[in-house]
């Protein structure tokens, strides 16, 4: 068999070789040969998201609050006077004018106060033409000297004291003559007949309720608001009421601060605008109307160490960071006011936000509209 004997210049070679099987040996099955021209891990990790300006994706959403049409004045008509009713001339549903007569109570009793309440002032009055006559005559006496002053003083106190009285019974007559006008009853405005509580023959009293009339052609808008939505109403669009598949343009009057007790809602007012149908009393729909305040989406939104916020861009270029930005309040799955310092222009993750992290280096895609 013939033996090899190496020669001095592969000796070097063959001394590296062995070093080489030696170290791979030592490292174990953990070293992992790298191929020439591969990029490290480390430089792969960046991410695709999908990116918009937020003044071309933000939303305005829809709110709605339960509501009902309410008659302006709803009176309850009562008689002002002792009395027999002997005339009632509207009834249930009937549209009736301001100043119409409705019903009317027996006026003798009220007729003979006022004969004597003319009476009375009569005799005043004539008591005191006599009494302004002897004053007359006084005065020309005492001034001849044939009466004292002190005759004369006393008949200017008579004087007086008749017309003090005169004035009393003029004043007693012009109650006697209201009197007599309470006995008939008329519609203080334009209204419905609601209820008709007065029956021909029946005795009535101050206080006895007769009718109740809603007004017409004056109608308000009750809604009953969530708390959370009242801030959004004042400056609300395409403000409407909706009911039986109608939808009425509609004006915020005013907003209650008091909460009710125990729904924890606030009562909200409105009108009809000039010139649009108005809904009848009664009627119940919905109140509907777009929040002016720009939103961000839900699906914006991400929790990072539990704080919800979303991620914007930083910068504008294909390769950028992010950066989480928290949001103050929010609650995953409903729409959040943008903040009033972020500008338009602020570019926002729509997409691929998922696993990311403030600071990640992204690639960004423009989102389509």
């Amino acid at each position: 068999m013939a033996h090899f004997t190496p020669t001095a210049s592969l000796r070097p070679a063959r001394r590296a070789l062995c070093l080489t099987m030696l170290a791979s040996a030592l490292a174990g099955p953990m070293a992992v040969a790298q191929p020439v021209g591969s990029t490290p891990a480390s430089a792969t990790n960046t991410r695709t998201v999908q990116a918009a300006r937020l003044d071309t994706s933000q939303v305005f959403p829809v709110r709605d609050a339960p509501a009902r049409v309410r008659a302006r004045n709803v009176s309850r008509l009562s008689a002002e006077v002792n009395g027999t009713l002997q005339q009632w001339t509207a009834d249930v549903g009937a549209t009736v004018r301001r100043g119409q007569l409705l019903a009317r109570v027996d006026p003798r009793d009220q007729e003979l106060g006022l004969q004597r309440a003319r009476a009375a002032l009569e005799a005043s009055q004539a008591r005191l033409a006599l009494a302004q006559a002897q004053l007359q005559r006084a005065r020309e006496l005492t001034a001849q000297g044939f009466l004292s002053p002190e005759a004369l003083a006393q008949r200017e106190t008579e004087v007086a004291l008749v017309r003090t009285e005169t004035d009393a019974n003029r004043a007693q007559l012009a109650t006697a003559q209201r009197q007599l006008d309470k006995t008939v009853l008329r519609a203080p405005f334009d209204a419905e007949v609601v209820e008709r509580l007065a029956q021909t023959g029946e005795a009535v009293a101050p206080g006895s309720l007769l009718y109740v009339l809603a007004e017409t052609g004056a109608v308000e808008l009750d809604a009953t608001v969530n708390p959370l939505d009242a801030a959004s109403l004042p400056r609300a669009r395409r403000l409407r009421f909706e009911a039986n598949g109608q939808a009425m343009p509609v004006r915020l009057l005013r907003i209650g601060s008091t909460m009710s007790e125990p729904a924890r809602t606030r009562t909200a007012r409105l009108a009809f605008e000039a010139g649009s149908e108005a809904a009848s009393p009664g009627t119940a729909g919905r109140l509907v109307w777009e929040d002016a305040r720009p939103h961000l989406p839900p699906q914006w939104l991400a929790r990072r160490n539990g704080v919800i916020g979303v991620f914007v861009i930083d910068g504008d270029t294909p390769t950028s960071t992010v950066r989480f930005r928290p949001l103050p309040g929010a609650q995953e799955g409903r729409v959040v006011p943008v903040p009033s310092d972020w500008p338009g222009s602020t570019l926002m993750v729509v997409g691929g936000q998922a696993a990311l992290q403030d600071g990640q280096t992204v690639t960004v895609t423009r989102a389509s509209n």
